[in-house]
């Protein structure tokens, strides 16, 4: 028990909340793996109160902390070491074949009696302001808790359904995602207790509102709740004008919070704002999260195509293998208009696309390879015949392009044999799509079964 109460009163001394924060981890550290175990075994039931509460109260100075707070303190680590108690208990059960297995349903609830706890000390505004990263601890693993207890419910409604056969109603009303919806609600409340700080900048709770915004965005991205997210947006736009700047945030939370509202816009199909705020995520990002850097770019490579047309290369995929594979096949595809190819590409990609929510965006890059084919049948159609009395060295492209090229281009592109059909209509619809999305200008003869084609840049973006 010594090491863990001595460091936290060390740290409390300085005011130094990341310290103090450190000391109520359910992990252990790298370097004294044993130190939870020791921190559990050094009381027990009947007498944690009081051996924490003598230790904690007093140092050889006398009274340690005021008699409110280190009752709400003593509180506080007395529901951490139960909860360090049912945490090595699930994990000493997860690494046994056989018993009954991990009771992460308990180590959640016992969790978040520990963040209950803390609640109350800043409810009522006893516990400093810089001591907020103890928060961000409870609330960060309360999630994780939340995730790994739901993980186990479902295990078990499968194993329930399986052996009961048709009384299935049995296990209906147990909700997929309840405990990551409870700590979703938790968050929630820490979200206002900083939100509504009425405090002086310098000591203000609201300097962890980002952080907490962060820990919503993840609950709701994975309950795929995504349009709470936006009611948090409201918010935070709301009070705007009591908080500080973004950038006067700590940089992890800029980058979270960046990249946050980055997806939020790439799902709205704003991707002018998605790219702004990604690429700001990107600057931000530390050189060595290479994780998190690949999370950014999976959304910001789709932008990058979808606004500017721009493909990524091999020099800007090398340390992502992932994003290599993900990306390269169709990059090279849209590059050579090979649409066959592709198709082929989409959709071995498909489960990883759907999953990153990007699929319809990479759909979209089809346009872009249709357009390079187009190009390529405007390229090699030649140019016009000189006039009469004309010599050859003013000679123009040929803008005129009977439609039957870019069905021809379009079948082999696409490897049709020889009985597939490949409908006028169905590239008439094609080539007016391009043109009202301004990838092709120009228009369509229909009469004369022609496309005229701008003499000034007919494929925008391409210097043709």
């Amino acid at each position: 028990m010594e090491p863990i109460l001595n460091n936290f009163k060390a740290a409390f001394s300085q005011g130094n909340g990341y310290a103090m924060a450190n000391c109520l981890m359910p992990a252990a550290p790298k370097d004294d793996a044993g130190l939870l175990y020791g921190f559990y075994r050094s009381t027990n039931h009947f007498s944690v109160q009081s051996d924490i509460r003598s230790f904690l109260t007093y140092d050889s100075r006398g009274l340690f902390v005021s008699k409110q707070e280190s009752g709400l303190w003593v509180d506080v680590f007395v529901a951490y070491w139960k909860a360090i108690g049912d945490i090595l208990h699930a994990e000493e059960a997860s690494n046994q074949t056989k018993g009954p297995g991990a009771d992460w349903n308990k180590v959640y609830e016992s969790w978040k009696d520990m963040l209950n706890a803390l609640l109350r000390g800043y409810t009522n505004s006893t516990f400093p302001a810089w001591s907020i990263p103890c928060l961000y601890v409870a609330a960060k693993y309360l999630r994780i808790f939340a995730i790994k207890a739901d993980e186990q419910t479902e295990k078990t409604k499968g194993a329930v359904t399986f052996s009961q056969g048709l009384s299935d109603d049995l296990v209906s009303s147990v909700e997929k995602n309840e405990k990551l919806e409870d700590a979703t609600r938790q968050i929630n409340r820490i979200y206002g207790i900083c939100s509504n700080d009425r405090a002086p900048m310098e000591e203000s709770r609201k300097w962890g509102l980002y952080y907490f915004t962060n820990l919503m965005f993840k609950c709701h991205f994975k309950l795929n709740s995504i349009n709470l997210s936006k009611t948090i947006l409201k918010s935070l736009t709301a009070s705007a004008g009591d908080m500080p700047p973004l950038h006067a945030f700590p940089k992890s939370h800029q980058v979270a919070f960046l990249y946050y509202t980055g997806v939020i816009s790439f799902l709205e199909e704003n991707y002018e704002k998605a790219e702004e705020n990604l690429t700001k995520a990107k600057q931000l990002c530390h050189k060595d999260a290479r994780k998190n850097q690949e999370l950014i770019m999976t959304y910001l490579i789709p932008c990058h195509l979808l606004t500017t047309h721009t493909l990524p290369t091999m020099a800007l995929l090398g340390p992502y293998p992932r994003l290599q594979q993900l990306f390269l096949p169709l990059a090279v595809c849209i590059k050579k208009g090979d649409l066959a190819g592709f198709d082929a590409a989409l959709a071995a990609s498909e489960r990883e696309f759907v999953k990153r929510r990007i699929f319809l965006s990479m759909e979209r890059g089809r346009e872009i390879a249709l357009r390079n084919l187009f190009r390529k049948v405007f390229l090699a159609g030649g140019y016009e015949p000189p006039k009469e009395g004309e010599t050859g060295t003013n000679r123009v492209r040929r803008t005129r392009i009977p439609l039957n090229e870019f069905t021809a281009a379009m079948r082999l592109s696409l490897k049709l044999r020889s009985e597939d059909e490949l409908s006028r209509d169905e590239v008439e619809c094609m080539l007016a799509n391009l043109i009202y999305k301004d990838n092709l200008r120009g228009y369509i003869a229909r009469d004369a079964g022609m496309i005229v084609l701008s003499k000034k840049g007919a494929f925008p973006g391409t210097g043709v």
